[in-house]
């Protein structure tokens, strides 16, 4: 006979005071990592960048021709360029250092005899653990006391058979994992069946885990296909550049005799095409999407579900504590033809349902944690206070768990009063009805009963009783002579955002499948409250479901949005039937045996609030607040950030070709050199921060919602996108040359002709980016956006130009004469005239 239980509150555990003492001795409950990103780190990484060691090149050219100017100009923007980076880096890091902690596995742990929730990093030694199924245990200890209990240690032992666990209050002493009937837990594993509570031995690189060296969580670093696209993009570009620059050093040392300037060319055309921005970009969009995502109560635990949220097709979701608001109360009552419906007016419960109250509670937990079992104790404590059908004085000695094969539960307890013991139970009716052995009769009563109370949108459980002499505990609940009691109806009001929510998913071509483990009635009561939909002829069931071939139900699927009478399992032959049809599934779960299914899904959604650490684990994304309604919020960012991480790329193509184009072309057509290193520099300054910050920052689309989901196959540099690319980039190329050109046929000098054209790249560079916040509206109603970084980088940009065209060392540097407002003004027309047309061609597409 196993030990009983204690309710948490009958364990004081260690105080607050012991608990911080232990952490600061012994340190965080967490195995080593590696190491951290910080600043040195990132610097050393800069410092390997094909563009900072061009920099250095060009600097030291620079010392050899004896332009010192020029040298330390360049020395200087490396360190600018450098702080930025390390800047943004340490953004990036700090972003997923926040949610490493949101994400860190949690510990229900008691404390001052109170039971409370903490992050498993700070579990300490003595501390005691409440353990469910469901959990990963989250140090090395010890049960105290527990039920049916067993877990998964197979990645300690290489053995998948769960191993059984008793309980031992005087054990202090770790044994090495392996073998039944040991009370000792490790951190790491899986608890897969039963509850227990246990007092820590060990944490962090003092258990089993730690010796070995095992990490709880590998990170799966598999390239996405849209790393891998611009992985691609960026080897491609570089391959070009470095052999256009060598082209251009031969071109120049052959036709000048300068060999020296031929190599400052070549590396000023290299740094011009080498899109070392793509990789950075995705990195900072990945994370501070995930950031912005957690901000919804949506935690992202696999950075690449960030892009796959906007390609989502179908949602699948849980109705209870998604779509409702897993607050259950009781609503009816039924006792063979008697009836109570629980109200407002406080009428007192008649004799005849003390019974069916007294042994619903009997079959709950003492200190519940589901919403159903915390309802049947309100009820009892409200109507049955001081009557002899509370009985707190009682003690559990047996349980049998719920599980797929049979729908119920039981309890059994040692009667002070009794010389047997009293067994309860509860579960689904059709379950309950099979262990008392109904009639065909009976049960076709049962049966309307149960569907009068589903459709009014209850869930139903029936309740029996039955008592015991023997001294050992049946194997099954079935050999127990049990005795029908009646039904519970509870109730469990929808979410009030689900409507509106739902109404989005349906705008933006997402379908919504409602899983539920309720009667068809319930479930189609629940669907025309919020208005999802499919009637009684479209829901299958988990029977019916049972009978199809996978070829019929990926038939039925296209037709069907309600599952009702679904066991966990059944979620996995969903998801597989949905990919089959070319959907991208979105799935969500909480229990053990949903992680099958989360695993298969494209985007599986485990629960933060009331899911275990298995089915979190196996998601890409933790809904904090089980609510729907977060969900769509998730959807509608992730396609924000591919929208901003498509224009933020597109941008970068565009803005290369002039770039790229002026440090080539003027050399083969015999004209003064245009740029120099420091000049690219700038022009990396404006850039860097426009396409990771700006456009990382700017609103959704208005219309992000109300169009249908992103095919997967999509590349982000598709057609249209780089034919975009390369007419923003090649007009503002043109449109340079022809100043460029202008200025010097009317005897513009040199530094006159570079500065006006450099002022002209820059204008032109601004306009693109303010053309690119917005594919649909027009620059001006983009305007109204706030977007406070952009503003920070066009500001910043302008007013850096206008220092080095007004401040005489500053021109010198860049080798700058003074521009006449007339030339001012005619780079600041020329370079918003190389933008204008795409306004046109947006104002087409609107009308």
């Amino acid at each position: 006979m196993s030990p009983k239980i204690p309710d948490p509150t009958d364990i004081r555990g260690l105080t607050h005071a012991e608990a911080h003492r232990r952490l600061e001795v012994e340190g965080m409950n967490e195995l080593p990592t590696g190491r951290s990103r910080n600043i040195p780190a990132i610097a050393l990484e800069v410092v390997r960048e094909p563009m900072f060691l061009l920099l250095l090149v060009a600097g030291m050219i620079y010392l050899l021709l004896g332009d010192i100017s020029d040298a330390l100009m360049l020395l200087g923007f490396v360190c600018m360029v450098m702080g930025i980076t390390i800047y943004q880096e340490r953004k990036t890091e700090r972003v997923l250092e926040a949610l490493r902690d949101i994400s860190s596995p949690r510990a229900l742990v008691v404390r001052e005899g109170v039971a409370q929730r903490i992050a498993g990093r700070e579990v300490v030694r003595d501390d005691i653990l409440v353990l469910a199924e469901g959990d990963r245990v989250p140090a090395d200890a010890a049960l105290i006391s527990c039920n049916d209990f067993a877990t998964d240690e197979s990645m300690l032992t290489g053995e998948s058979v769960p191993v059984r666990k008793i309980g031992q209050p005087d054990a202090h002493t770790l044994h090495p994992p392996g073998g039944d009937d040991l009370p000792f837990v490790y951190s790491g594993t899986l608890v897969v069946q039963g509850q227990g509570t246990a007092r820590v031995l060990a944490t962090g690189p003092h258990t089993e885990l730690g010796k070995i060296g095992k990490a709880l969580q590998v990170l799966d670093n598999e390239t996405t296909p849209l790393q891998k696209e611009i992985n691609r993009v960026v080897r491609n570009l570089a391959i070009v550049g470095a052999l256009l620059s060598m082209l251009l050093v031969i071109i120049y040392g052959l036709s000048r005799g300068d060999w020296l300037h031929g190599f400052l060319a070549g590396i000023t055309l290299a740094m011009s095409i080498l899109p070392e921005e793509y990789p950075f970009v995705l990195i900072v969009f990945m994370a501070m999407g995930a950031w912005r995502i957690s901000r919804h109560q949506v935690l992202t635990r696999r950075m690449p579900t960030v892009e796959t949220l906007g390609s989502t097709t179908v949602l699948c979701v849980d109705k209870t504590g998604t779509l409702t608001l897993n607050q259950m109360t009781v609503q009816q009552l039924i006792v063979g033809d008697a009836s109570f419906v629980v109200d407002a007016s406080h009428t007192p419960l008649p004799e005849t349902f003390h019974e069916l109250v007294e042994f619903s509670i009997l079959a709950s937990k003492s200190d519940p944690f589901d919403p159903m079992e915390k309802a049947i104790h309100a009820l009892g404590e409200y109507y049955l206070t001081d009557t002899e059908h509370l009985h707190h004085d009682w003690a559990l000695v047996h349980e049998y768990s719920l599980s797929p094969e049979l729908l119920a539960l039981s309890h059994v307890w040692q009667a002070n009063d009794r010389n047997e013991y009293v067994v309860s139970t509860k579960g689904a009716p059709e379950a309950v009805a099979d262990l008392c052995h109904l009639d065909e009769h009976q049960l076709s009563i049962l049966s309307t009963r149960v569907n009068i109370l589903a459709t009014q949108g209850m869930r139903v459980l029936g309740v029996a009783k039955a008592s015991y002499r023997g001294h050992e505990w049946p194997g099954i609940q079935h050999d127990f002579e049990f005795e029908f009691i009646g039904l519970i109806g509870l109730a469990d009001p929808v979410r009030p955002t689900v409507a509106a929510a739902l109404k989005e998913c349906t705008a933006a071509g997402i379908r919504v499948a409602m899983i539920t483990g309720d009667y068809p009635a319930t479930a189609a009561a629940i669907a025309q409250q919020i208005c999802l939909p499919g009637g009684h002829g479209s829901i299958i069931t988990g029977t019916e479901l049972k009978k199809m071939d996978d070829a019929t139900l990926r038939e039925r699927i296209r037709h069907s949005n309600i599952f009702a009478r679904m066991v966990p399992e059944q979620k996995l032959r969903l998801v597989n039937a949905l990919k089959a049809n070319g959907e991208i599934v979105a799935m969500t779960g909480d229990g053990v045996n949903d992680a099958p299914a989360l695993k298969a899904a494209h985007i599986g959604i485990a629960m933060g609030g009331r899911g275990t650490d298995v089915a979190r684990e196996a998601a890409a994304l933790v809904l904090l607040d089980d609510d729907f309604a977060s969900i769509v919020r998730a959807v509608r960012i992730g396609r924000r950030i591919f929208d901003n991480l498509r224009k933020a790329m597109a941008y970068i193509l565009a803005v290369h070709i002039p770039i790229a184009g002026l440090s080539l072309i003027p050399l083969l057509l015999g004209w003064p050199t245009v740029f120099a290193p420091v000049h690219i520099v700038f022009m990396e300054m404006i850039i860097n921060p426009a396409c990771s910050i700006a456009f990382e920052a700017e609103p959704a689309e208005r219309n992000v919602m109300q169009r249908p989901p992103r095919s997967p196959q999509e590349p982000l540099f598709g057609k249209q996108v780089i034919l975009l690319s390369l007419i923003q980039g090649t007009l503002l190329l043109l449109t340079t040359l022809i100043v460029l050109g202008y200025a010097l046929h009317y005897g513009a000098t040199e530094e006159e002709a570079r500065a006006l054209t450099f002022s002209t790249l820059v204008i032109g560079n601004i306009g693109l980016i303010l053309v690119n916040r917005s594919w649909q509206l027009s620059i001006f109603s983009s305007l109204n956006s706030s977007n406070p970084a952009l503003w920070w980088v066009t500001g910043g940009a302008l007013s850096f130009l206008l220092l080095i065209l007004h401040l005489p060392f500053l021109r010198e540097i860049f080798h700058f004469a003074p521009l006449t407002p007339y030339q001012l003004a005619l780079s600041c027309a020329a370079g918003l005239c190389s933008v204008v047309w795409f306004e046109l061609l947006k104002f087409i597409r609107r009308h």
